[in-house]
C-alpha cells in the first residue's frame, strides 16, 4: 500500500512539472542580427545613430512570460552616427561624459504579458548618474523551431525568436546635453530608441 502511495505521488509530481513547462530559458543574442538605434533631431532634421557594442542577457519563458527577464549594458564609447566628429562630441562633457560614465544600463524588475505577442518590462534605466523607471513594450515578432536536419548547419540552434521595442525619453532627464547652450538649443530633447533582438537557443 505504501509503495502504491509513493508511486502515485511521484506520478502526480511529474504531471505538475510537465504542466508547469520548462521555465525561463537563457536565450543567446545573435549580435549580427540585433541592433540598438536612436533618432534625435538637429534643429528639425532627424539624425540616426546606433551603439555598436553592448551586452544583452535574455531569459524568456514561453509558458510563463512573467518569469522572463532582460538586462542591457551599452558601451557609450561605441556610439556611431556615421560622423567621427559628432561621435566624439557626444562622448564629451557636453553630452554623455563617456570617460566618467562609460555605460548605459537597463535591468527589468517586472515582466508582464500584455497580449499573446506583447510583453511589458519595467525597470530602471540609468544614463550617466541619473536613474528613472521606464516601461518597455516588447513585441514578440515570432518564434520558430528549427528543423532537426538544419540544426547542425546553424551551430546546434534548435529555436529562434525575435523581439522589438521602442522607447522615447527626454535626454535632459538624464543630464545629457544640458551643460552646453548650443546642445540645448540645437539638439532636440526627445530621443527615440529602437531595439531589435534576434536570439536563439
Amino acid at each position: 500500500m505504501m509503495r502504491k502511495m509513493i508511486f502515485g505521488s511521484v506520478i502526480a509530481l511529474s504531471a505538475l512539472l510537465i504542466a508547469a513547462g520548462p521555465g525561463p530559458v537563457v536565450w543567446n543574442v545573435d549580435v549580427p542580427h540585433t541592433g540598438i538605434e536612436f533618432t534625435v533631431k538637429h534643429f528639425f532634421t532627424p539624425i540616426k545613430g546606433q551603439f555598436d557594442d553592448y551586452e544583452i542577457e535574455l531569459m524568456y519563458d514561453r509558458q510563463q512570460p512573467a518569469n522572463s527577464s532582460v538586462s542591457v549594458r551599452i558601451d557609450v564609447a561605441s556610439v556611431n552616427t556615421g560622423n567621427e566628429e559628432r561621435n566624439n562630441h557626444l562622448m564629451s562633457e557636453d553630452f554623455f561624459e563617456a570617460d566618467k560614465y562609460p555605460y548605459i544600463t537597463f535591468s527589468s524588475e517586472q515582466v508582464t504579458q500584455v497580449s499573446p505577442d506583447e510583453l511589458l518590462a519595467r525597470g530602471p534605466l540609468q544614463i550617466k548618474d541619473r536613474v528613472h523607471e521606464v516601461e518597455l513594450r516588447i513585441k514578440l515578432l515570432g518564434v520558430k523551431d528549427i528543423p532537426e536536419q538544419m540544426r547542425a548547419m546553424l551551430g546546434g540552434v534548435s529555436e529562434v525568436a525575435s523581439f522589438q521595442t521602442e522607447l522615447r525619453i527626454d535626454r535632459s532627464d538624464y543630464g545629457v546635453g544640458v551643460g552646453s547652450w548650443a546642445a540645448a538649443l540645437v539638439v532636440g530633447h526627445a530621443v527615440d530608441i529602437s531595439i531589435a533582438v534576434e536570439a536563439n537557443r
